[in-house]
């Protein structure tokens, strides 16, 4: 969940590393450090606290540095401080890592027992000390490397410098996920592609069990088992990303401006995915008669991305007659999962790295069932390890609670649902045109829900002070409650309870006083007047209503405050609810004084259990 960088080239590496590393500061950390080639060995200079701590205690003017690593921690073995802030360095050997070495109490006793001296509390301080124990048997660097990594138990991505060879970098991985960057005479890592895209555009994912060695003059990408090196040019990918898509353009914070986003992410998610003719799962990538083997699907996926798999449950069901299953994945395989004949299995993670998705995906490999991921991230190691990949089309997000990766999660799923409907049989080809249509109509009506920002703000100054929400939602927009209370709770530390409304009375209610506001979800919809009733259940209990529907006259003299949607296909009603939770959540947590793009405790991708 730590973040990465390092450079080696014709330029200056500081400010590279710098720049690196504030593109990385999404990721959540809360302590800094980076490590240089000084002309008399490394200099390390590390900080707990943010970026901009760290380069108080840089050098100035800047060494003439070509070669460097930096590092963003966030705290899994030891306190937040300067002492376990990374690189960690031992004898000529600096180490930057993101992951978890499970082992490394048995590993640190036994270098202890042979007279290594440790300074911090971390685990990743076993990486550079097994280092040095091989190169003081005298192994060359990579070989040294390759002994070490023999050891470790557990994911990782780490990034190496070692005094004896000053113009050389190496990276490994197993786990973690890494990028290497290829610009003009020089090279890059980095956690992920952000980190590097003003630089270059053109990257190769490192896989498992891969080292990578980078000069100036080139790198070369082996494994670390002995086996073959890897052509790297049959490995490089260009992304259509731009450096702009990684800055705020006038947003006062990134969550702001990719929830505003929504209208353009959707519209390109849905490119290519419009033809519902029977070349329709051709299109997407599937195969011939494959979706008329499927008997079950099975979503798994964590946080907001489960939140879509649910709102995908309802379309697949409705559209396809298929029946789905969606699982929470860091509790998917744990519970010995039943993968029957003519299961598609699929995973949704936004940046194809989140290590709980990967293990319920692997598992599901495992079991053999055909599995489809639905990611953000072309190259990931969700994409790779699959057999069939759907691209969002979001580009870079960076606000660490997802916006636009959901709606446009979401947009695939319908797609996907309306492919299943018309290729089993359950959706005429005229019905499911007509949905299409609907589907590429929700740019517009995105663009007008987006407009209720404005008067979204002064209902959130009333509700800053609240001490907990309850969020309603019935049918397709039960999932929209559970995001929206998310996302409250995510960026402005406030608890939140999502619950579908007919299951209020079955205990929530109890929540519910003169202090309580209740955010509803109620669109115009066969459930509306469902959903009116559990309103009238909690203004009898004093509970503040803010109603998200539209149809505000019907709710004129219930709701304390209504925020308006367009009408749109029933079908499609979560594109339109969800927005206006987004901004409700982040006008609270902006007017609170949180720190709404880097939340507390909270990092983009977890890429750890």
């Amino acid at each position: 969940m730590c973040g990465i960088v390092g450079y080696v080239g014709e330029k200056v590496s500081l400010p590279i590393l710098i720049e690196g590393l504030r593109r990385l500061e999404y990721r959540g950390y809360d302590s800094a450090g980076i490590a240089y080639r000084n002309g008399k060995g490394i200099g390390v200079c590390k900080a707990k606290g943010k970026i901009g701590d760290l380069e108080q205690l840089l050098p100035v003017p800047f060494p003439e540095a070509r070669t460097g690593l930096g590092h963003t921690r966030w705290a899994t073995h030891g306190m937040p401080s300067a002492r376990n802030a990374h690189p960690h360095v031992a004898d000529g050997v600096a180490v930057v890592h993101n992951g978890i070495i499970e082992n490394y109490q048995e590993l640190k006793q036994e270098l202890l027992s042979e007279g290594h001296r440790f300074l911090s509390e971390t685990d990743t301080e076993v990486i550079p000390q097994l280092i040095v124990k091989y190169l003081k048997k005298g192994l060359p660097p990579t070989d040294a490397i390759k002994a070490a990594a023999a050891h470790l138990k557990g994911s990782y991505a780490v990034g190496i410098m070692c005094e004896a060879q000053p113009d050389t970098l190496f990276a490994l991985k197993k786990g973690s996920p890494l990028a290497l960057g290829f610009g003009e005479n020089e090279y890059f890592f980095a956690s992920d592609m952000t980190a590097i895209l003003p630089y270059t555009r053109k990257f190769i994912l490192m896989e498992d069990g891969q080292i990578c060695t980078m000069t100036p003059r080139g790198l070369t990408l082996e494994y670390t088992n002995g086996d073959a090196a890897v052509m790297v040019v049959e490995k490089i990918i260009e992304v259509d990303w731009t450096p702009s898509m990684t800055e705020k353009e006038g947003y006062e914070h990134f969550m702001l401006k990719e929830i505003h986003e929504q209208q353009r992410t959707v519209a390109e998610t849905l490119q290519g995915c419009t033809d519902l003719s029977q070349q329709l799962p051709n299109d997407l990538g599937l195969p011939a008669g494959m979706l008329q083997k499927v008997r079950r699907l099975q979503i798994v996926a964590c946080g907001t991305s489960y939140h879509a798999g649910l709102v995908g449950s309802y379309i697949i069901e409705r559209f396809a007659r298929l029946p789905v299953d969606v699982a929470i994945a860091s509790e998917y395989r744990y519970r010995d999962p039943l993968l029957e004949e003519g299961t598609l299995f699929i995973s949704i993670t936004q940046s194809g790295e989140t290590a709980d998705t990967l293990a319920a995906q692997r598992e599901a490999k495992r079991r053999g069932a055909a599995v489809l991921t639905i990611c953000n991230v072309p190259g990931s190691t969700a994409s790779r390890e699959a057999d069939y990949v759907l691209y969002t089309k979001a580009g870079p997000e960076i606000g660490v609670a997802s916006t636009k990766a959901f709606t446009s999660q979401m947009t695939l799923l319908y797609v996907l649902a309306l492919a299943f409907g018309v290729q089993r049989g359950a959706l005429s080809l005229e019905d499911a045109r007509s949905c299409t249509a609907q589907l590429l109509s929700l740019a517009g009506h995105i663009e007008t829900t987006l407009k209720t920002s404005d008067s979204i703000r002064p209902v959130a100054e009333t509700l800053t002070g609240a001490k907990g929400f309850l969020y309603l939602g019935r049918g397709i927009n039960y999932p929209i409650a559970l995001e929206g209370a998310l996302k409250l709770k995510e960026i402005s530390y406030i608890p939140a309870e999502g619950c579908p409304a007919g299951e209020m009375k079955h205990g929530p209610i109890a929540l519910i006083d003169g202090q309580t506001p209740v955010v509803v979800v109620a669109p115009a919809d066969d459930l509306f007047e469902k959903i009116l009733s559990n309103i009238e259940e909690v203004k009898a209990r004093g509970g503040r209503i803010i109603a998200i529907t539209n149809k505000p006259a019907s709710l004129a003299h219930k709701a304390d405050a209504i925020i308006e949607v367009p009408d749109v296909h029933p079908a499609l009603t979560p594109f339109v609810t969800v927005i206006p939770l987004q901004l409700l959540a982040y006008h609270i947590a902006a007017l609170k004084g949180c720190d709404v793009d880097q939340p507390r405790n909270l990092a983009k991708s977890v890429t750890v259990e």
